[in-house]
Order: structure tokens, then sequence, then C-alpha cells
């Protein structure tokens, strides 16, 4: 009998020793890792002639309308199924997001201040001057934020979000993106309508993809570079 039993308590030992391995790999197996991939559009050209409060006046110009059909039917023919769509409370943000969400009828147009137009610091101290350090302060407060909330890591499934924003706004982002100095965000020019593809990790991990493309737009309608070329490029 303590034979039988001897044997039989190897046997047991034996088999849990060879389950070990499969509960191990079983633990350690990675988790789903998905993606987030964020769509930044800038506003399309607009009427700054007016003054005052920005939600309300400097909407689209009849070119900044048709830069936002030509972005939206850009996205509407990606082979994504996009997941949100988030616009900056501005006037002229908002109108290109609601031409964008004529071709996306599925999302739910969303605001946020968080993406309004804003000026951080820069390099170039001549285009802050006048500016306090608290304003300068705010403004980066508001665009870390923004980060903090769009660039997360998706959780539960790939993300594919369109942020329709401002030309200061998307250039930041990409600084942090790429974890530069912020400082350096106006080594950058974005167009009217252009389109910044950004990609998150499961990790946090940003990869750029694409910044102020502007392929669904021809030469003539192109407007919004900050360079010395931009009014050749600006359609009459």
């Amino acid at each position: 009998m303590k034979i039988f039993l001897a044997v039989v308590g190897l046997a047991v030992a034996g088999a849990l020793g060879a389950a070990e391995p499969a509960v191990a790999a079983s633990a350690a197996a990675p988790l789903p890792a998905f993606t987030r991939t964020l769509y930044l559009v800038r506003h399309g050209n607009y009427d700054d002639a007016r003054k005052g409060d920005e939600e309300v006046v400097n909407g689209l110009t009849p070119l900044g309308i048709a830069q936002a059909r030509l972005v939206a039917a850009r996205l509407g023919g990606m082979p994504v199924k996009f997941t949100s769509l988030t616009s900056s409370t501005m006037t002229r943000a908002r109108q290109t997001a609601g031409v964008v969400n004529q071709s996306l009828p599925g999302l739910k147009l969303q605001t946020t201040p968080l993406l309004r137009e804003c000026l951080p610091r820069t390099w170039r101290t001549e285009v802050t001057r006048g500016k306090s350090p608290a304003e300068l302060e705010a403004a980066e407060a508001q665009l870390n934020a923004a980060f903090a909330k769009y660039f997360a890591p998706a959780k539960d499934a790939d993300q594919d979000d369109i942020l329709v924003c401002h030309g200061n706004v998307i250039r930041y982002l990409v600084t942090k993106a790429l974890g530069v100095d912020t400082r350096a965000w106006l080594g950058m020019s974005v167009a009217h309508c252009s389109l910044t593809i950004i990609q998150v990790n499961a990790q946090g991990g940003c990869k750029v993809l694409a910044v102020g493309d502007v392929g669904h737009i021809p030469a003539n309608l192109v407007s919004g570079l900050v360079s010395g070329r931009d009014k050749q490029l600006v359609a009459p």
C-alpha cells in the first residue's frame, strides 16, 4: 500500500509539474495591444476682419468651405471606421467640423475648449512679445491637458479620432508627440484643412505619420502656410 501511494504521489506531482509551464505561459500572455490614431485637421480659411467673441465671429470664407469639403471627402474615403469627431469651440473650427460631419454622419460632433487656438511659448520670442508669462503658461497648460486627454492609449479597441482645431494647437501637439522641446512648434507650418496623422501605441508611445498634408487640396486652393511663399499659394 505504501508503495502504491508513493507511486500515485509521484504521478500527481509529475502531472502538476507538467501543467506549470502552461499556467505560466497563460499568465504571461500579453494583453491585446490597441492603437489610437488621431487625425488632426486645421480649420479652413476664415474671415478674420471682424473682432469679438471667436465663438461667434470669424466664420469660414467660401474658400474655407471648399477646403473643408475636400478634407471631408478625403476622410470619408479612407478605409477607416472613425470613432469620434471633436472640434475646438471656435467658429471656424466648428464650421469645418460640421462639413466633415456631413461626410461622416454616423459620428456625433463634440466640442471642447481644450482645442481652442492659443499662443504657447516659442523660441521666437518676437512672436510672443506682449504676452505675459501667465498667459503663456495658461496656453501650455491647456495644450498639455489636451494631449493628456486625446493622446492616451486606447484601452478596449482600436480608436480612430478626428480632432478639428488650429495651427498653433496642432504644431504644439506634434512636438509633444515627438518628445522634443515644445518651444520648437513654430518650426512647422500647417495649411488650412491640412491633415496631420499621429498614432499612439499601447504603451503611450507616438509615431507621427503625416504633418500638414494637403494632398487632397489643389495647389490654387491652398492657404494658411506661414512662409514667404504663402501669397503665391493663396487662391485669389
